[in-house]
């Protein structure tokens, strides 16, 4: 698994944005931003990674000047449209259907819900020098963390000096 203070690498990657079907170059999203956000999950509609997903969306941290946001999913850019449409992401929501971006980042899963070249759950901070500030995984994707990691991730964010909301994650409401 991708470690913190490794660097990260780049990619580029079909997404859903804006309702519209987009390309996610991370390095344009590197060079515009202090932080960068990458929030994978296994598939859309799963429970636990879309709690994260909303407590992200309702923190408002896609909103903030300094921090980029990335969900990826072992989905297609179909189920993407379909996820982040009934969701109201307002961040990209990158199709990577045959797990490319998660192996780079060493996060493919063994296999999950009969699905090889899946990615893990996990969370990833970038810092504006491509080193990941941040990360933490799991290999169940129901998995309940306390605290989510992505408000574990807050503190990575608040070490760059950038100050967001803490996302609250509620687990039952997704």
């Amino acid at each position: 698994m991708i470690e913190r203070g490794m660097t990260a690498p780049d990619f580029i990657a079909p997404a859903v944005s804006d309702g519209a079907a987009v390309e996610v170059e991370l390095f344009r999203l590197v060079e515009n931003h202090r932080a960068v956000v990458l929030a994978f999950a296994p598939a859309t509609f799963v429970p636990a990674p879309t709690a994260e997903f909303l407590a992200l969306r309702d923190a408002g941290w896609a909103d903030h000047p300094d921090v980029a946001v990335v969900a990826i999913t072992g989905d297609s850019l179909f189920a993407g449209f379909a996820y982040a449409d009934r969701y109201g992401l307002p961040f990209p929501v990158v199709s990577d259907f045959h797990g490319g971006v998660a192996e780079s980042y060493d996060l493919l899963a063994e296999g999950w819900e009969a699905h090889s070249d899946i990615s893990r759950r996990a969370t990833v901070v970038l810092d504006a020098d491509w080193r990941v500030r941040f990360a933490s995984a799991t290999d169940d994707p129901h998995d309940r963390a306390d605290p989510a990691p992505i408000t574990a991730a807050t503190g990575a964010l608040a070490d760059l000096g950038i100050d967001v909301d803490r996302p609250v994650v509620d687990y039952d409401a997704a």
